[in-house]
């Protein structure tokens, strides 16, 4: 028996009452199930197809293009009749866009017989998320924390000893399982601790005056072009919230080649740093007389977006919550490319007017059916994800609903458009019980389950779904697998090779009508929307699996809403 068979419990054990034997099990949902069409690929298509139109402009936060996304997604949730939460379907982001002056800031490092001024760009990127147009930094002493992970659960702390206020914290990419698969974290598998992101929001509860990440290609998962030209012109973040650990001063990145010579410069070897890092008890190391001292220039500008969110409302436990996510945003236009006569539109039609469209169709489907679910269900497209997830952060950290009766969710990003899949891809693989439902239900249809193939490089912690997840909600991030069950896993794995290679964050990320095949994404959908199902027919309150980073927080969330 699986686990979510188990966690069915009594409502399983009375439904197969009612079963003829040799029939296979019956789950809380299978009935209803049984009444909802498929995903309507035509729907799907048409969703598609319009919000990837060169119309909509690439759908930026804060543009035109993106007024009109909102638009037509309030107005779709409207009129498949979806109810809005509160006033509005939309729910307003405000977006602080910085811009450093490249010209006139620095960062250099004192190595004690003179400067290293490091060259914004080739060897160094850095910002500054303080509400402040100018930011100095002088003589802060340089620290090597290792991963700069501090992991309760893993018996880990790299700033052990260390007093971090008034230092830099140097630190590398990704976490010790990469480097040391003994080192008891996932092996090479990412977890949270592993994600930029982390590491610089921990540099700031130490008190650190500033932090910089080593880019290293593998275990980073991309090349230093990607860190170069994505911390570089306008940045979108969320308004600080006063309650918040305030950012340290300086957050950046250097190459391998610029930090290997720093540290050559304060007597250590990186090579016998790196692996040091990697085994249980490293503590910081002092990195000599090297000093940090930093001008930063920026300015600053407020946009205006919005989260849109429909709700289908349930009949029995409306105030219990299955979330559905998709981030409607994309890149927007590059006017250099217009100027030069050339296709400037980021159409972003994989990434993510599929996911979107997908969130869209799967509420129609239960409208359609003319079926009310028991728990109601949330759908939420949410804004600048590709700025860093800022959306789904302003929804999780100000949700419009309790995040303890969020019962679990699924996260819909990317979906190509290729034909049936035998597999299903599972980002995260062996994150939650969300999984063990899916797969039961993922079976009936044929499906297993595959790992995503590539979990260092930490998919899992890139979408939206993870900060739902960070805060305890269960969350599911799936994908058609590769296996297509015409052509294989070779032809799947060379779709998918071909996409990151080419259209991926490129203006060729276009629907066509003649090629695009909707098949595998209504299959996929109607499986992730049956998972819904379940849940919502259920009393299943999933959780994270013991030993997982998220699994702390859910376990309060579920305490306090027992004791309400």
């Amino acid at each position: 028996m699986t686990r979510s068979k188990a966690l069915f419990g009594i409502t399983i054990i009375t439904l197969a009452a009612c079963q003829t034997e040799g029939e296979a099990p019956l789950t809380p949902g299978a009935e209803m199930r049984a009444q909802l069409p498929p995903i309507s690929a035509e729907v799907l298509e048409r969703h598609v197809a319009t919000l990837s139109d060169d119309s909509f402009e690439g759908r930026a936060p804060g543009t035109a293009g993106g007024r009109e996304t909102r638009d037509y997604l309030a107005k779709e949730m409207k009129r498949i009749g979806l109810e809005p939460l509160g006033d509005s379907y939309e729910h307003e982001v405000t977006l602080v866009s910085r811009t450093l002056d490249a010209d006139q800031s620095n960062a250099r490092i004192d190595l004690g017989r003179g400067f290293d001024t490091l060259s914004y760009g080739p060897e160094a990127v850095y910002w500054t998320k303080r509400d402040d147009t100018r930011i100095s930094l002088k003589d802060s002493p340089l620290v090597f924390v290792g991963h700069g992970v501090v992991a309760p659960e893993y018996g880990w702390n790299d700033y052990a000893g260390l007093d971090a206020r008034g230092k830099t914290v140097v630190m590398l990419i990704n976490d010790p399982g990469f480097r040391a698969e003994g080192a008891d974290f996932k092996g090479r598998a990412m977890t949270y601790y592993g994600r930029w992101t982390y590491k610089f929001e921990e540099a700031a509860r130490q008190g650190a005056d500033a932090a910089i990440i080593i880019h290293q290609t593998e275990p980073a998962s991309y090349g230093w072009g990607v860190v170069s030209g994505s911390w570089s012109g306008p940045q979108l973040n969320l308004p600080r919230n006063p309650n918040d650990t305030e950012p340290v001063s300086l957050e950046g990145w250097v190459t391998t080649e610029q930090a290997e010579a720093l540290f050559d410069s304060a007597g250590l070897d990186f090579g016998e740093m790196e692996q040091a890092a990697s085994a249980k008890g490293f503590t910081p190391v002092s990195m000599g007389n090297l000093t940090l001292s930093a001008e930063i220039f920026q300015s600053l500008n407020l946009t205006e977006s919005a989260n849109v969110a429909g709700v289908l409302p349930g009949k029995k436990r409306p105030e219990e919550y299955i979330l559905y996510t998709a981030h409607w945003d994309h890149l927007g236009v590059d006017q250099e490319l217009v100027a030069e006569g050339k296709d400037g539109i980021f159409n972003g039609a994989v990434d993510n007017t599929t996911g979107t469209g997908g969130i869209l169709a799967m509420a129609e489907s239960w409208v359609t059916a003319g079926i009310q679910p028991d728990r109601s269900h949330l759908f939420v497209a949410v804004t600048a994800e590709e700025s860093g997830l800022l959306g789904s952060q302003a929804f999780a950290s100000n949700s419009p609903v309790p995040l303890s009766q969020i019962v679990g969710g699924l996260n819909i990003d990317g979906f190509l458009p290729l034909g049936r899949t035998k597999d299903l891809t599972v980002m995260g693989f062996g994150s939650s019980e969300l999984e063990d439902i899916l797969r039961d239900v993922a079976a009936e249809q044929g499906v297993s389950l595959t790992p995503d193939p590539s979990p260092e490089a930490g998919y899992f912690y890139r979408s939206d779904h993870i900060e739902f997840a960070k805060r305890g909600v269960p969350m599911l991030y799936v994908a058609p697998g590769e296996n297509l069950v015409k052509g294989g896993i070779a032809a799947g794995k060379a779709a998918a090779d071909a996409y990151r290679a080419g259209p991926y964050h490129n203006v060729t990320d276009e629907y066509d009508p003649d090629t695009w095949t909707f098949d595998g994404m209504v299959q996929t959908m109607t499986i992730l929307r049956d998972v819904g199902v379940e849940l919502s027919e259920s009393n299943v309150r999933p959780n994270w699996y013991e030993g997982s980073e998220f699994r702390a927080a859910r376990d309060a969330q579920l305490r306090d809403e027992t004791q309400r």
